[in-house]
């Protein structure tokens, strides 16, 4: 049942968010028939056409339609500039409006998991099977990948001859071919699969919701702002939200007989707890905020991608940039689409994927055991001065290179006690020296690949961040002059050992000290994985749909009336 209107009645469920995670949790905490699921979700349905065509991407972001709009608070490093910070806020979250890049990350990001949490089942041994049952892979079922699971992967529907002679260049500097980043090794360069079905793109709304909208005991609310967690005692029993956005409206009480589940994104579930009282206790004194429970880690750790955009004008090739600079290309671009559903309008915003170590070093030895990847480099056949702004009318490519394990912490807070206004996104990005010095390699390896044999003939060169940034304290300058997110925030409820004071829930995603209550999202996460955020995301939701049911199970066979009654600590 899909409505607009508060529903009767208590739920076993409460979900807040219908972004990735909370479209994984409806579906399947209610293929079990005797429980009664309700899903929140604050944006609205996602009918908007441009969601669904791949390119429309450029008209999701930044509309208040399907983005939060949110901004993050200037950053020192970046030159001082508040970035843009896109997050979904509508059916499917930013699924609905992001890359489409179908990443899992590294094994060894999932065995730190482990490490970090002291719980096994969150190493990549552990999560491939679950990668797996969702997946529905193009090139059906192998021991990497699954078929016939709700997430449909497949290839793209296109090519471009820069980008493949950029292919080349990097492999000119040492970096393999590959035609998979997810066997648990994303070392190498090749084009990167995609969540599109045909040429569509395949959201989580689509993937998981919709196939359970049918059941009778499952509820979804739009357009549904949560205020706040309900506790009563040590246990969480319910939420509250308004319908719209005018702080003018009733309020509404959704009850949950068995658990609220925070799927709000790293961004949004600190701010609840921060709103319900769950957080530092000073911070929320000082803002009003009745404390209920003192946990420091709410709204700390937040890490995120950011990407160095170096873009470089080319001879004798075309690009996007002069292919849809005149009325008969657009036109010969919209009518392949609407035809076959292939060409430029099909693309992800980034189609050909690079992974490489940043320490030269590393790279001359030809250790495998040193040459992890710390890079991510996402590149394009076309060029603009600043995401939003027109293609430039001269052929060339861009080269976005992210580095995928920062050291750099930064934090997420309320500002005030009203649920309406946005809160305090401060990144923190290249605040360590070890960042600056990845960053000022990443972009002396792009210049090598730009100069590789490969790509000699299109003559590349430099407009963006431009050849006079030579020195390593120019090159750190250089990144902060074009450094700006990739949009994968990330670890801002970060699950840990009981004995981790900073650890926010418990490595089953309970919220330590409050029973009933559990962030399933990317927030959890300890740290960042090395590479696109939004497929972790999802695995993390279909093992917490694993855990959640057990632990129903259990309470059920030990007579408890509720599931979760222990409260962890």
């Amino acid at each position: 049942m899909k409505t607009e209107r508060a529903p009767e009645g208590e739920f076993d469920y409460v979900i807040v968010g219908a972004g990735t995670a909370g479209c994984v949790l409806a579906n399947r905490l209610s293929e079990d028939p005797d429980v009664r699921v309700l899903l929140l979700e604050a944006g609205g349905q996602d009918d908007y056409h441009w969601i669904h065509i791949p390119v429309g991407y450029l008209y999701c972001i930044g509309n208040p339609r399907t983005d939060w709009l949110y901004k993050t608070q200037p950053e020192a490093a970046l030159n001082g500039r508040a970035l843009s910070y896109p997050r979904g806020r509508v059916l499917g979250g930013s699924s609905s409006i992001n890359g489409m890049i179908y990443m899992r990350g590294q094994r060894e990001d999932y065995d730190g998991w482990a490490q970090a949490t002291g719980d096994a089942g969150w190493s990549w041994n552990s999560v491939l099977p679950i990668f797996r049952r969702s997946e529905d892979h193009h090139a059906g079922e192998s021991e990497a990948h699954g078929a016939g699971g709700y997430w449909r992967v497949e290839k793209q529907r296109l090519s471009w001859e820069i980008l493949d002679a950029f292919a080349r260049a990097a492999q000119e500097n040492g970096i393999a071919s590959t035609d998979d980043f997810n066997r648990g090794d994303n070392s190498g360069v090749g084009y990167f699969e995609v969540n599109q079905k045909r040429g569509v793109r395949w959201n989580a709304s689509k993937a998981f919701l919709r196939p359970a909208l049918s059941r009778p005991n499952l509820a979804v609310v739009t357009g549904a702002h949560t205020r706040r967690v309900i506790v009563e005692g040590r246990r969480a029993t319910g939420v509250e939200y308004r319908l719209g956005d005018s702080a003018h409206n009733a309020v509404h009480i959704a009850r949950a007989r068995a658990e609220v589940l925070l799927a709000s994104g790293a961004v949004n579930s600190p701010q609840l707890l921060e709103l319900s009282g769950i957080g530092d206790g000073r911070r929320l004194a000082a803002l009003g905020i009745d404390v209920v429970h003192d946990l420091r880690g709410v709204g700390e750790n937040l890490q995120d991608h950011l990407q160095l955009r170096m873009a470089f004008r080319v001879d004798g090739v075309r690009t996007l940039n002069t292919l849809a600079a005149h009325w008969w290309g657009k036109l010969a671009i919209g009518a392949e689409y609407a035809l076959f559903r292939r060409g430029p309008m099909s693309m992800a915003p980034s189609q050909l994927g690079a992974f490489a170590n940043s320490d030269p070093a590393v790279r001359r030895s030809g250790d495998p055991a040193l040459a992890r990847p710390d890079l991510e480099y996402h590149v394009q056949p076309l060029s603009l001065d600043r995401f939003g702004e027109p293609l430039h009318r001269f052929n060339a490519f861009t080269a976005s290179v992210c580095h995928l394990r920062p050291t750099s912490r930064g934090s997420i807070h309320v500002t005030s006690a009203d649920p309406g206004s946005a809160p305090a996104i401060a990144p923190n990005y290249l605040s360590t020296e070890h960042d600056r010095r990845v960053a000022a390699n990443a972009l002396r390896l792009t210049r090598r690949i730009a100069a590789a044999p490969a790509l000699a003939r299109y003559r590349p060169e430099e407009i963006l961040p431009g050849p006079r940034y030579r020195s390593e304290a120019e090159l750190v300058e250089a990144a902060g002059a074009v450094g700006t997110t990739i949009f994968h925030p990330v670890g801002t409820c970060r699950m840990g050992r009981d004995d981790d004071p900073d650890a926010v829930v418990d490595s089953r995603l309970r919220v330590r000290g409050i029973a009933g209550l559990r962030v399933v999202d990317a927030s959890v996460m300890p740290t960042i994985t090395s590479g696109n955020t939004n497929s972790p995301t999802l695995m993390i939701a279909e093992r917490a749909s694993d855990m959640i049911r057990a632990d129903r199970r259990a309470a059920r066979e030990s007579g408890a009336v509720r599931a979760d009654v222990a409260v962890p600590i």
